[in-house]
């Protein structure tokens, strides 16, 4: 059954997932299209960054532990950042809480098969609570590299790798003191790499030079807790880097860092990577006051709507014209993106992390409990899919690629954890 057929007829087991025809055009998602294919999931929040899959293949509507698992294999350590597909390889970040060591893992993608491990930093990794871990940020890959950011040893560093697991070089970016934790992936853009590292020693937005990890411009950010990734849009005819939280919502050049617009749009802790309609971006935080904002991005100042919903840690996704997210307390909403009206809001259970995933016109969220929900993206009201359950923890966002979803959940028995990488699919 398709997507088109399953308007009518509610689904039993399978839906078609279909290609999404994105008009918004993403400098950094250009750069990454001449490498990646629609069948990668080259870093956070996919190809173009936004959680918008871009798919034709058949996916399950239900899966378990025991259902439509083509592969799984054990994570060793512990980390939240998502899977990073990219060609025959599946890239993920962990930490060895016992040592603090940091690492890189690469799987292979046909059969989850551990390629190789390795150790970018010996000790050092910086935690803070329980819902951190000293490796939440999401591996980018470009097919000649594979590039992480940790907090370490009071530093956060950027590293690359080589596809077979070298080295390739090590730079650090400012000093870093972890309030909650740290999560902000890098972003491919151009021939650099881009990192942030907001924190309260005073932080920076950074590129460095892909091939040898040379700082190619650096920007001071104000010395305030704030962990959202840095994340480029083209708008208003060019392109544009787009940094919230420290109280503002900041505009640069993400050629040389300039600062093209700034307003004081955002509170001070945001999360979310923003996305946008093509004339908004869109703030969300979670303190000290909690709101969702629509910011013009012409550099007129002008805030189109500003609501006091707790959007925190999960990101939005947004679909022709509206806004879809999971609150983290549990409730999906769907928004219009112009005005703000809320169009429909549903209850569904627990608390989210992970970010929601639109495959289709299906939007896929899983809660902190491993519970799955799809729902309709559509305006007109809650329409529900299907309910999963994997795993009993979940903070990872799923990527969703080549027909297949992979998922980094964990189990407990007892006091053991132990985490698990898991491709579902037909």
């Amino acid at each position: 059954m398709t997507i088109s057929q399953h308007r009518w007829a509610h689904p039993v087991s399978y839906l078609s997932l279909v290609v999404v025809a994105m008009a918004a055009v993403v400098g950094e998602a250009a750069e990454v299209s001449r490498v990646s294919t629609s069948s990668d999931w080259p870093g956070w929040r996919g190809p173009h960054r936004d959680g918008v899959a871009t798919t034709d293949a058949t996916l399950p509507l239900e899966w378990s532990d025991e259902s439509h698992v083509i592969w799984q294999v054990n994570v060793p350590g512990r980390g939240h950042g998502s899977p990073c597909v990219f060609g025959d390889a599946i890239y993920l970040a962990t930490c060895d809480e016992g040592d603090g060591s940091q690492s890189v893992l690469a799987f292979d993608r046909a059969t989850g098969e551990r390629r190789w491990q390795r150790q970018v930093h010996a000790d050092g990794g910086m935690r803070k609570n329980e819902r951190s871990t000293a490796a939440s940020a999401t591996v980018a890959c470009d097919g000649k590299a594979a590039y992480i950011t940790f907090p370490n040893n009071g530093r956060l560093v950027a590293s690359a790798l080589s596809t077979d697991g070298q080295l390739l070089w090590q730079t650090t970016i400012c000093d870093y003191e972890v309030h909650q934790g740290y999560g902000a992936s890098p972003l491919l853009y151009g021939d650099t790499v881009i990192v942030a590292a907001d924190n309260k020693l005073g932080g920076a937005v950074a590129a460095l030079n892909r091939a040898t990890g040379d700082i190619v411009w650096q920007v001071k950010r104000p010395a305030t807790p704030n962990y959202p990734s840095p994340i480029v849009h083209h708008l208003f005819g060019r392109d544009q880097l787009i940094m919230t939280g420290c109280d503002k919502v900041v505009s640069y050049d993400p050629t040389n860092g300039d600062v093209i617009w700034e307003i004081a749009g955002a509170t001070t802790e945001c999360v979310t990577t923003t996305v946008t309609d093509g004339e908004r971006v869109y703030s969300s935080g979670g303190y000290p006051r909690n709101h969702v904002a629509a910011i013009r991005a012409d550099g007129s100042g002008t805030i189109d709507w500003d609501i006091g919903q707790r959007l925190y840690v999960p990101s939005m996704v947004y679909l022709d014209g509206h806004l879809y997210a999971v609150l983290d307390a549990g409730i999906a909403v769907c928004w219009n993106s112009a005005t703000g009206e809320e169009r429909w809001k549903q209850r569904l259970g627990g608390t989210f992390s992970a970010s929601p995933v639109v495959v289709g016109d299906t939007i896929l969220a899983t809660n902190e409990a491993g519970q799955s929900y799809l729902f309709r993206a559509t305006p007109d009201q809650y329409e529900a899919l299907g309910e999963n359950q994997l795993g009993d923890e979940v903070f990872a966002s799923p990527a969703v690629c080549g027909g297949r979803i992979y998922f980094r959940v964990a189990d407990h028995d007892g006091d053991v954890r132990q985490e698990r990488l898991v491709c579902i699919g037909n």
